[in-house]
């Protein structure tokens, strides 16, 4: 396949990888057959997002520059012959990139094969590859995302008022419940929560004033789940949320994970994302749950980050060989490159 002269494998043609999340923006630049990136780059903080869905403007404004330079660094004449841009929200705010990233990056690096995916389908690439299985994408919030290379099954993900059970932030806020429990006398509380809610925070009767106002109410949740994770070596109260947290995860996973034929061997589910960092009071009863519901899966670590799962997508792209299912919303692939 080509691209304005290039084609995989030739000298100068490189494929980009592009991982927009809730930190902050990434680039990663690479060939369609190396496994390692050539380079990645940090761009800025988050992409907007406007009354359109996650603003396009903004992330054309950082990304552009730095894949310009990235191809500077390279030498004169590369050429950019796939893309694959991944970003938090894209499933359900990306309309706008869906609309103007196509035509944007044909015109600025002459991308004419590119995919555009939810973070859940990089984070999938990135961990699990292009084999059947499921990945768990765990940090403030909290995605599962599976496929048998048909289609693919989605749960949760819905943000921090509808769902994302069992991720930082319904494991802060469960864990600040039962400080506010504890200082009321209620049923449930946890006087250990309370200790450390008193020490990040201050008096807990001012915590509504700090929380309510913000608008990174989930990232403040989500601050205090390695709190709650402390104290579970101790205290009943954060042992149980923490496996309260772990059957949230479990069932997520078990909801989207393909089911093993008799004579297939067991899909891979991977746990990546940051809330896994907890360490062994979260995982030691997510594998029980997780053996209880899935006993022919096999939980194993996340193997790449969404920044490498995009590159990755870019890559498949370049050989023609991308075998994770299409989606309008999830991984949408708009334009084609002709074919050589």
């Amino acid at each position: 396949m080509t691209s304005r002269g290039h084609t995989a494998g030739e000298p100068g043609a490189y494929v980009l990888g592009v991982d927009s999340g809730g930190s902050g923006l990434r680039v990663a630049l690479g060939t369609a057959e190396a496994d390692a990136p050539l380079r990645t780059v940090e761009c800025g903080g988050p992409v907007r997002t406007g009354p359109r869905g996650i603003d396009a403007a903004h992330l054309l404004e950082q990304v552009l520059p730095a894949v310009h330079g990235l191809l500077a660094e390279q030498g004169t004449g590369g050429r950019i012959i796939a893309a694959a841009v991944g970003a938090a929200g894209m499933a359900t705010l990306g309309d706008e990139l869906r609309a103007e990233l196509p035509g944007a990056l044909a015109n600025a690096l002459g991308v004419r094969r590119l995919a555009l995916a939810a973070d859940a389908v990089t984070a999938y690439a990135g961990a699990v590859g292009q084999r059947p299985g499921a990945v768990v994408a765990a940090g403030t919030g909290l995605i599962a995302l599976g496929t048998d290379l048909a289609q693919w099954r989605r749960a949760d993900g819905w943000g921090h008022l509808l769902g994302d059970s069992g991720g930082g932030a319904w494991i802060g806020r469960a864990g600040l419940d039962a400080a506010m429990r504890a200082h009321d006398g209620r049923r449930g509380g946890s006087p250990a929560l309370l200790a450390r809610l008193e020490a990040v925070f201050g008096p807990p009767q001012e915590l509504p004033g700090l929380l309510y106002p913000r608008a990174d109410r989930p990232a403040l949740l989500a601050s205090f789940a390695p709190e709650v994770a402390a104290c579970a070596e101790h205290d009943p109260v954060a042992e149980g949320v923490l496996r309260a947290a772990a059957a949230h995860i479990a069932e997520a996973a078990a909801a989207v994970c393909p089911e093993a034929k008799a004579d297939e061997e067991a899909y891979e589910v991977a746990l990546t994302g940051g809330l896994f960092r907890m360490g062994e009071p979260l995982l030691v009863p997510l594998r029980e749950e997780l053996a209880r519901l899935l006993p022919r899966a096999r939980a194993v670590p996340g193997s790449g980050d969404p920044l490498i799962g995009a590159l990755r997508i870019a890559q498949a792209l370049a050989t023609g060989g991308l075998r994770l299912p299409h989606h309008p919303t999830l991984l949408c692939v708009p334009v084609s490159a002709p074919q050589s």
